[in-house]
């Protein structure tokens, strides 16, 4: 129950759920009290016009991306420690496993277990029931690492793990048994800071290995930029909602994390 919650009850304070609410309100407000109604609408737009501004998105974004920026070199370590949220199951009509935007998680940490990083890559993630039955993540990510040329004998799967937590936990448990406590942990640059913050209470010597940058230093020089194309960054764009929203996230997740004494 906590994970439905989890990931339903934030939905209505993420700008597009929020602005959708208000709009609600707007309606049932508008013959009796117009001028609430209005109050309402005009917060909704603004609400989703800032949230998908693409300079103010990128701003908010980079917040969190650059707080761990990958290290250089990148120093040795027991075990590479890829989280899961970056494929979708196989389903017709997909031939294989896909991977989604997050899929530079898989990418990267197979690139570091090839550069000799670590002898040991772990992947961890389950599969949330009403997000399509079948394998679970780390199943699907080893599998693509496999085809990558990875050896089955240096991959270990934690299969169980529904959020951040539980990744941190279960992976715990398994390296354990192993007595590895220094690893790599690949995850998206975004979603770094609240994952760094759980493997280390859980006693692991971490390096953060971030991937998947949304926000780069030639993204911020063309915002800087005077020209057509950068007037289209204060327009209202998908992109830019879609990215506000994940960081939103990410600074909700930060605080119910610490409320829970899990950071």
């Amino acid at each position: 129950m906590f994970i439905f919650l989890s990931k339903l009850l934030p939905l209505l304070i993420y700008p597009l759920g929020l602005s959708c609410l208000l709009l609600g309100l707007a309606l049932i407000w508008l013959w009796k009290f117009p001028r609430r109604a209005l109050l309402a609408i005009a917060a909704a737009l603004l609400i989703l016009f800032c949230s998908s501004n693409t300079l103010l998105a990128a701003r908010f974004v980079q917040t969190l991306e650059w707080q761990n920026l990958p290290p250089d070199p990148v120093p040795a370590a027991e075990a590479i420690v890829v989280l899961g949220g970056s494929t979708y199951v196989q389903s017709p009509p997909r031939p294989w496993v896909e991977v989604s935007e997050a899929g530079d998680r898989i990418l990267y940490g197979v690139k570091l277990y090839q550069d000799g990083a670590a002898p040991l890559i772990m992947f961890s993630g389950g599969r949330i029931a009403w997000r399509g039955s079948g394998a679970s993540e780390a199943e699907d990510m080893a599998e693509i690492a496999m085809a990558m040329g990875v050896p089955e004998r240096n991959i270990l799967r934690e299969d169980d793990s529904l959020n951040t937590y539980q990744n941190a936990v279960n992976t715990a448990k398994i390296l354990r048994q192993r007595q590895i406590d220094t690893i790599l942990l690949v995850t998206s640059a975004i979603h770094m800071p609240r994952s760094i913050a759980i493997f280390k209470k859980q006693g692991f010597d971490v390096t953060a290995a971030p991937t998947d940058y949304w926000v780069s230093q030639k993204f911020l020089e063309e915002m800087r930029g005077m020209s057509l194309g950068t007037a289209l960054y204060v327009l209202p764009d998908s992109t830019a909602l879609d990215f506000f929203t994940k960081a939103l996230k990410e600074y909700i997740g930060l605080v119910i994390y610490r409320l829970r004494g899990w950071l």
